[in-house]
């Protein structure tokens, strides 16, 4: 199935190269109208020629308007103000398009040549994951849906921390304060635990410290029994991790952590230190950039250890090389992105293999109703699992009161979906770039630009048809729409045609509220189109199955855009 927006564009790009041959031109770029008014789409490309045409943009919008090889798409222009051109589609083109809502999309004039590789959610191992691992995880998994449903070929992966200067600390809080019978009943909490105590104790003791240093060289050197504890403390926590990935429907290729990369390192400065590229300072390892347009990146401390950066460049290496991935797309909150900026420099000053394209895409702060941002030293988390919990619990005690009857089975698997679901769209509907604050409020609402309305919005329908099979009524004709459709009719199903596109701005921008803003806009106009027009009581057969079809193609493209952001759909509540 073509895409308007797409075919629109070519349209108008043949006219204007054959009426301005002789003009380097600007690309025609097609938008959504702002008001149904304004016709179904715009086009400014008048306004943004007009210099390079070398006349006035009013003028070059009435000859492109005078000119337009109309069709079976387009039913009229219109010139609008300094020279806007106004589209507006034939209602035959409409009412042929909806009926394609579920056949493939062509995304074939994309670039998806190649392995896209996304690198997000990373916790560190030994501490149960919390509010401030959500971002990362639930934008990466819906990034990697999007790309996927265009056509992309991509590879998940959670590069997880599990090594490095926690687990000497670890080591010793072990071996000091452990409580068996709590670790026995929740090992990662008794961990957390007392990595927390170690901070405490350590700034009673600074030796501690030093003990900890001691272990982490012991691990690192391959010592049996602390090899043996680190391998344990991550067993632990991936089986804990993968719980609420689970519950959050969300699935790695690969858990190729920052110690699968620990014997790749030495080659990375070696091949630093031979182009010149790293330099020593003050015992240090250290990259200076040029013009000083980055602070210097230390690559080994003067005590031989390593740091994220050689790690970061040694993940590089191997993707390329091993992978054979020609984009890497990584999610981390917007604090990291000076260090990003250090290793993609230090990749395009070292070449092949890690000179690849590489795409940085950061957001905002996660904090919960107080402002706090969250750390596990100190102690200060919400867990993830607890706040899915909670949402869970929240939406069960609306179904008990609002359908009782429907089995408790049901009731507990349809809160689970609405519950995470809510979650995940709440972040997923905020700017990704903002810091955002998490309240239940906002939630767990069902007004408003929220996962619960857009449950409610597809549950309505899903009812529509639910009281079809009820009532015996046969819908003979579900291949039809109205031949004149008018007024809140057609603006839905217009609106229903602009999914795509929704999806490969969402891409070009890394930004799924685009599909969340599509959606919300999506369940307003049905509910409108709902409560004005009547469906199953209408006594003209035609126009029944007309709107039962629109009904029909709108639950569809409900439930594939909430599948781009990780979320599935319930049929009642």
């Amino acid at each position: 199935m073509k895409i308007i927006s797409k075919e629109l564009t070519d349209i108008f790009q043949n006219l204007v190269d054959n009426l301005f041959s002789d003009k380097e031109l600007k690309p025609v770029e097609i938008t959504v109208a702002t008001n149904e008014n304004f016709g179904d789409y715009q086009c400014n490309f008048a306004m943004i020629n007009s210099k390079i045409i070398g006349d006035n943009p009013r003028k070059i919008a009435e000859e492109i308007k005078a000119k337009f090889p109309y069709g079976e798409i387009v039913e009229k222009l219109e010139v609008a103000g300094p020279g806007f051109i106004n589209i507006f589609l034939t209602d035959k083109y409409i009412s042929d398009s909806i009926k394609k809502i579920g056949e493939a999309y062509d995304f074939s004039f994309l670039n998806r040549k190649g392995k896209v590789i996304i690198d997000f959610s990373s916790p560190n191992i030994a501490k149960r994951m919390h509010i401030g691992h959500l971002r990362s995880t639930i934008i990466g998994d819906s990034i990697k849906r999007i790309l996927q449903f265009l056509g992309f070929h991509t590879l998940a992966d959670n590069h997880i921390g599990d090594w490095g200067t926690q687990f000497g600390k670890l080591i010793v809080a072990y071996k000091n304060w452990l409580d068996k019978k709590a670790y026995e009943k929740d090992p990662i909490g008794e961990l957390e635990k007392i990595y927390v105590k170690f901070s405490d104790e350590a700034k009673i003791n600074p030796a501690l410290e030093d003990e900890a240093r001691e272990e982490l060289k012991k691990l690192q050197l391959g010592d049996e029994n602390n090899q043996k504890l680190w391998k344990e403390f991550i067993d632990i926590s991936l089986k804990e991790y993968n719980k609420v990935y689970d519950r959050l429907n969300v699935n790695f290729d690969y858990y190729f952590g920052e110690s699968f990369y620990n014997d790749m390192m030495p080659s990375v400065l070696e091949e630093l230190k031979q182009k010149g590229i790293a330099k020593e300072d003050q015992g240090a390892l250290v990259v200076f950039f040029e013009n000083n347009r980055l602070p210097p990146a230390i690559v080994q401390k003067k005590d031989g250890s390593f740091l994220y950066t050689t790690s970061d460049l040694a993940t590089m290496k191997f993707r390329k090389d091993d992978l054979k991935v020609d984009e890497a797309v990584y999610l981390t909150d917007d604090r990291q992105q000076n260090h990003f900026k250090q290793v993609f420099e230090i990749g395009r000053m070292l070449g092949e293999p890690y000179n690849y394209k590489k795409t940085h895409i950061v957001f905002g702060i996660m904090r919960f109703g107080n402002g706090i941002i969250f750390s596990s030293r100190s102690g200060n988390t919400i867990r993830l699992v607890d706040l899915l919990d909670e949402a869970k619990a929240q939406v069960k005690k609306v179904i008990d009161e609002k359908n009782p009857d429907i089995p408790e089975d049901e009731k507990d698997k349809i809160a689970e979906i609405v519950g995470s679901g809510a979650i995940k769209y709440f972040d997923l509907s905020q700017n990704r770039t903002s810091d955002i604050t998490f309240t239940w409020d906002k939630v767990l609402s069902f007004e408003g630009n929220t996962g619960p309305y857009l449950q409610y919005t597809y549950v309505r329908i899903m009812s529509i048809f639910r009281k079809l099979k009820e009532e015996n009524i046969e819908v003979k004709n579900n291949d039809v729409i109205l031949d004149d459709m008018n007024g809140i009719e057609r603006e839905l199903a217009v609106e229903l045609l602009r999914f795509p596109q929704a999806v490969v701005k969402a891409y070009e921008n890394y930004r799924p509220n685009i599909i969340a803003d599509y959606l919300f806009d999506t369940a307003k106009l049905f509910n409108n189109f709902y409560n004005s027009s009547s469906i199953l009581k209408e006594e003209d057969k035609k126009v029944m199955d007309a709107r039962i079809l629109l009904a029909r193609k709108t639950a569809f493209v409900l439930k594939e855009g909430l599948s781009l952001l990780g979320i599935n759909t319930v049929n009642r509540m």
